[in-house]
């Protein structure tokens, strides 16, 4: 029996995520053997600085590229927010799988079940480790305090639980949903509040861009609407030169055929904002192609059975929206949120 290898991080949300993936391979390709190979990055060592600070683009995924790169594994399951929106060269996005809740919880510290951030009292402080969090909702709630917290999400959840520093701390909604830990959730925070970080809430499985067998194997695992939603996404970001250094967030919707982005970009303390919403038309019936492109890849992703023109069309509309901020200003917001988030 052929055994594919699965690489992934040792946490439990990222064991879990990688489990879900190999339970889909494995009931579409009973033929097969599945083997996961779990190891530690970077960004799971480097525990007690701020994400923005260490400075390094694939804190999450080096490690794991690096297996990748020496045939160790054969895919890697990451969450598509670690994946920069420029891959080192040789490797490619061969699946983004069907998105979950993308927004961001609020999980409140024992004494506070029951407030929502609004009722917080004044000068509390909320834990989260993301510039594009703090800086949204400093500016939505002035009478909070922001502080940075480290650590996978069961650490997070004991430092907010076990220590009276923190009143309440801000995490993806996905990882909960994953770890069944909903009951924890005491408000989700709707796109007005805070918009969420590129590719939040969807799963990413990386492979060698020139291993077709995997790459066959693999892009069966495709969500169109997902993928089109964040090669938009990615392409927003690429564009504007953002990574975790600068606050950027987005806002995605497929309706009737349209594609909806809204983008935008905030100085570290919230102050200074500027967002923009445009829209495409996306056709995603199957079209008939001449044949392989010489780089498939759009944005670090792969996706042949998925038509060319719908990917290009959300490709361009990220682009095009910003294009539209970098021409209202918003590469100032952009270099001196970086240069404060440096010299910190």
């Amino acid at each position: 029996m052929r055994v594919i290898r699965v690489g992934t991080r040792k946490s439990q949300l990222a064991r879990i995520q990688t489990d879900s993936v190999v339970a889909v391979l494995k009931a579409l390709y009973p033929g097969l053997q599945f083997e996961i190979v779990a190891m530690s990055t970077t960004g799971d060592k480097i525990l007690d600085t701020a994400l923005s600070k260490i400075g390094e683009k694939s804190l999450f995924t080096k490690e794991l590229e690096h297996a990748l790169e020496k045939n160790e594994v054969d895919l890697v399951v990451h969450s598509l927010k670690d994946l920069p929106t420029v891959l080192p060269p040789g490797f490619t996005i061969g699946a983004i799988c069907k998105r979950e809740n993308p927004y961001d919880a609020v999980v409140f510290h024992p004494k506070f079940a029951g407030k929502t951030l609004e009722t917080l009292p004044e000068k509390s402080v909320v834990g989260t480790s993301s510039l594009r969090r703090a800086a949204q909702l400093q500016r939505k709630f002035p009478h909070l305090e922001f502080k940075s917290i480290r650590g996978n999400l069961n650490t997070r959840l004991r430092k907010l639980d076990e220590f009276q520093e923190f009143g309440a701390i801000i995490l993806a909604a996905a990882g909960l949903q994953r770890m069944g830990w909903q009951h924890r959730v005491g408000q989700i925070l709707h796109p007005e509040e805070c918009m969420y970080a590129v590719g939040q809430g969807a799963l990413g499985v990386e492979v060698r861009a020139k291993d077709q067998d995997i790459l066959d194997l693999v892009g069966v695992l495709h969500d169109p609407e997902t993928l089109l939603r964040c090669i938009a996404e990615r392409a927003f970001l690429r564009h504007l030169e953002g990574g975790c250094s600068v606050p950027v967030a987005v806002h995605t919707a497929m309706k009737d055929g349209q594609l909806y982005l809204t983008g935008g970009v905030w100085s570290l303390d919230g102050s200074d904002s500027m967002q923009e919403t445009m829209q495409a038309t996306i056709c995603v019936t199957a079209q008939h192609e001449d044949g392989p492109e010489d780089d498939p890849q759009l944005v670090g992703i792969t996706a042949r059975n998925i038509p060319r023109q719908a990917q290009l069309a959300a490709e361009n509309l990220g682009i095009s929206l910003a294009s539209l901020l970098l021409n209202k200003g918003a590469k100032n917001i952009l270099d001196v949120a970086r240069q404060l988030n440096d010299a910190h």
